[in-house]
């Protein structure tokens, strides 16, 4: 009879984390690189997209608010992060912390849980980078075949010079009259994820410089947006108090607004803080992980809060909060400063932005499966290296073809608060590891020792539940729906070829 909760010999990850070779991964990134790893996935949808948003559905200026509840929920998870990822520097995040304080079973839950988070989450991003690429290359009067840059059946029409789906029309605005055609699949997204793709094969360190520099410049785009805007609004000082008038809006008949408004934008720009758990995942690929994590992990975490709560802050002074819900709110706010060339601006640092979203993504996704076959619980292909460029090439391009259809076939609007919910579970886990290592092996050096264990490690379990319930009924049923899927494969695959099942 298995043993579901088997642990993994901490000695056994050790042993692991000091591997060399060719059938390895590099050890090959910086402080530096693992910090910009965390921008680049962390700072994109969140600030490009999801902010309007939430503004416009939940919270109103208020969501400065909600980006600050939802950085202190990341940032006890983040403490419990850098913890494990000093002890533990090993590819796999979650999954594999899982492995060595919860047992094999809730580590498969966790590890299948961030198949879903990673996977989902660069086919949404993929989709929001299709458009606002197709939208740059309209305005510079470049036209791909509208039917091939929306998913099956979505209804486009040609207004002011641009295809666009119906849905954006702005209010008031009708479609009658107006030429239609209908989508027959996004192209540009499928060749997007193709690309990030070939990029990761490629190698680590290739990719961490590139993202490292596309982090550069979405950053000095963003900061543009900034010293824009805050000037104007310095010049308007009525516009700002014009729209940041109520600061929090009075609750509506659906449940919108008000202090639970707060709470309900905090969960569905969640999928914002993505990065800093990506970061974990590159554990074995640092070259002082034992150092280098906590770094990457917790700076770009306090970074990206900062400049989160700034952008939301301005973006709602600049535009009422009630027209912010467009899939291009930042560019929508740059042109109320009066600055023309300001869209095509914040449309080109969208492109930058959420393609290093994708890369990060793809990359996380493609070391928890490495690990999930080293420890025998996935086929052995998953995690074969290859013998030049290092990297595991074979999960990376069958992960990146799974990936590259989704955007291009299926509607995928609410994908990131599946997203979201995945990465809160991913929290709650690791939060409850971080404890139970420290009951169990509390004399173990931690190069990077959590504060005040356990009253952190509860506030992010309890922090991250209550932001899963004010997530859609939906994202329980569908993550419940892919965890069953998972169980079964656990069940009929993985507990047989389990190399810890077989340890004595």
């Amino acid at each position: 009879m298995p043993n579901l909760l088997k642990i993994k010999p901490l000695a056994l990850l050790h042993q692991e984390s000091q591997e060399e070779g060719e059938h390895t991964l590099k050890r090959s990134l910086g402080a530096l690189n693992l910090i910009t790893l965390g921008i680049g996935a962390i700072i994109g949808a969140g600030i490009f997209v999801l902010t309007g948003q939430a503004a416009a559905r939940h919270a109103g200026p208020a969501v400065a608010l909600s980006f600050i509840l939802a950085g202190i929920t990341c940032a006890f998870a983040g403490l419990c992060y850098a913890e494990f990822a000093s002890i533990i520097p090993i590819a796999g995040s979650a999954y594999t912390y899982g492995y060595a304080t919860l047992g094999e079973l809730v580590a498969w839950i966790i590890g299948w849980d961030l198949v879903l988070e990673y996977a989902f989450g660069a086919a949404t991003v993929a989709s929001g980078w299709a458009g606002y690429f197709n939208s740059f290359l309209q305005q510079l009067h470049i036209y791909i075949p509208p039917q091939l840059t929306a998913t099956t059946g979505t209804p486009l029409v040609f207004y002011h010079q641009q295809w666009m789906p119906v849905m954006s029309l702005p209010p008031g605005v009708s479609d009658a009259g107006l030429p239609h055609v209908t989508g027959l699949f996004n192209l540009i997204a499928l060749l997007v994820i193709l690309v990030v793709t070939a990029v990761l094969v490629v190698g680590i360190q290739e990719s961490a410089n590139l993202n490292t520099a596309i982090v550069v410049v979405k950053l000095a785009i963003v900061g543009i947006f900034l010293v824009l805007g805050i000037a104007f609004l310095i010049h308007h000082p009525e516009v700002a108090r014009a729209n940041w008038h109520p600061f929090i809006p009075p609750r509506d008949a659906q449940g919108n607004f008000g202090m639970m408004g707060i709470a309900a934008a905090a969960a569905s720009i969640f999928f914002s803080y993505i990065g800093f758990d990506a970061v974990s995942t590159a554990a074995q690929e640092a070259k002082n992980p034992q150092r280098d994590m906590p770094i990457g992990i917790l700076g770009s975490l306090v970074f990206c809060t900062l400049l989160y709560i700034v952008v939301s802050t301005v973006l709602t002074g600049l535009v009422n909060y009630r027209a912010l819900n467009v899939a291009d709110p930042v560019a929508l706010g740059i042109d109320a400063t009066g600055v023309t060339w300001g869209s095509l601006l914040v449309k080109i640092g969208a492109i930058f932005g959420l393609g290093t979203v994708m890369l990060v993504m793809l990359l996380g996704q493609s070391r928890v499966f490495f690990s999930m076959s080293r420890d025998g619980l996935l086929p052995k292909w998953a995690s074969e290296i290859h013998p030049k460029f290092r990297t595991p090439w074979k999960s990376t391009i069958i992960v990146g073809l799974v990936v590259a259809v989704m955007p291009a076939f299926l509607p995928i609007d609410r994908l990131s608060e599946l997203v979201n919910i995945g990465t809160l579970l991913a929290f709650m886990i690791v939060c409850a590891g971080v404890w139970i290592l420290r009951m169990r092996h509390p004399e173990m050096h931690r190069p990077f020792k959590t504060p005040l264990v356990p009253l952190v490690p509860i506030l992010g379990i309890v922090m991250s539940l209550f932001l899963m319930v004010q997530l859609p009924r939906i994202t329980w049923i569908v993550m419940l729906g892919w965890l069953l899927l998972g169980l079964v494969i656990y069940f009929t695959y993985s507990i047989r070829h389990s190399k810890v099942q077989s340890l004595p």
